[in-house]
């Protein structure tokens, strides 16, 4: 029987109805286009080792035994974004009040920081192609761009994976997001976690929840010594993951475990199920600056199916895969 199910997390409703995937052309899968991509042309790709003049000078980069900028041997790299939808600020400028429009017309200079983090020099469509070590190699340049930034309110980290997620270019990258607010989806979650936290004498929101998971396993895809993975309880979109440390650590930035390892064997047990890497979006949850009670995750999201009507005119998602089935589905591969 279908269910409404709440997200202990954000409160986000989603309808869970698996009985939905049996209908004529329901079954989410990948189309044939998908399953076969077409290969990167190295010619034309600007995050190729060896093309770094055809991208803005880098901020950032892991090159070893060189320290010449822009220069071919990296590891993984970091450019400004060429189309920033964030601008750095002008200091001799406030711009923290919205200008004056009027009570219905109000906007503020969009200014922050926006990145781009070049996963790896290999011409990969998908971060599950890369070498385990060099996925930890990229999140450890994630975590370095965020400390970089942490004047911020919040800083947001994304993959998209290919054109249908969209990626506008093939060459697996990441996105750095330096805000100077807090989006309102990030803070409900913190409140949710600060209310529960003083309802609970302390205890960490999604620490609980991972405990629990882990007791009931239902939902459980894998477990390492760092990291949990699980299809989360209230999945938005069939095959839907979540990664979360063993133990609470609110920022993702911070030293200690970042669950490479589990997150590689995640994206490799989606490609083999589904017969290729889907196009997906995953993203860094972490603390906002002077959030007290936080703890990091990463969301991994597979575009199977499309938005339609009901997610886009109520914000409440549809998911014809049960978490629990999807799960099982994952642990066998």
């Amino acid at each position: 029987m279908p269910e409404i199910r709440i997200d202990p997390l954000s409160g986000h409703r989603t309808i869970v109805a698996g009985e939905r995937s049996r209908r004529p052309g329901g079954a989410p899968s990948l189309s044939e286009s998908e399953r076969a991509p077409e290969p990167i042309d190295p010619e034309r790709d600007p995050f190729a080792d060896g093309h770094e003049d055809r991208t803005p000078p880098e901020l950032y980069a892991v090159r070893p035994g060189s320290d010449v900028a822009d220069s071919p041997g990296w590891r993984v790299r970091v450019v400004p974004n060429l189309y920033p939808a964030l601008a750095p600020a002008d200091p001799g400028e406030d711009s923290a009040e919205p200008d004056g429009r009027g009570e219905l017309f109000r906007s503020l200079p969009a200014t922050g920081a926006h990145e781009v983090i070049v996963n790896g020099p290999q011409p990969v469509l998908s971060m599950a192609d890369l070498p385990v070590e060099q996925v930890a190699a990229a999140m450890d340049v994630w975590r370095e761009r965020m400390r970089a930034h942490e004047q911020c309110a919040y800083v947001q980290l994304i993959v998209n994976e290919r054109r249908q997620a969209g990626a506008s270019l093939p060459h697996t990258h990441s996105q750095l997001y330096g805000l100077q607010f807090v989006p309102a989806a990030v803070a409900r979650e913190r409140e949710r976690a600060a209310e529960y936290a003083t309802r609970t004498m302390g205890q960490s929101l999604l620490g609980d929840l991972v405990a629990e998971e882990v007791r009931l396993r239902e939902r459980i895809v894998a477990i390492d010594d760092e990291a949990v993975l699980m299809a989360p309880y209230a999945s938005r979109l069939p095959f839907q993951l979540m990664l979360a440390p063993r133990r609470p650590v609110p920022r993702f930035e911070l030293d200690g475990p970042s669950g490479a390892s589990l997150l590689h064997d995640g994206l490799r047990r989606l490609a083999r199920h589904l017969g290729a890497s889907p196009p997906l979006n995953m993203w860094v949850r972490t603390a906002p600056r002077g959030a007290e009670h936080f703890c990091w995750r990463i969301d991994v999201v597979p575009r199977l199916t499309h938005l339609a009507g009901l997610e886009l005119s109520t914000d409440l998602n549809l998911n014809i895969v049960a978490p629990e089935h999807a799960a099982a589905l994952l642990r066998e591969v």
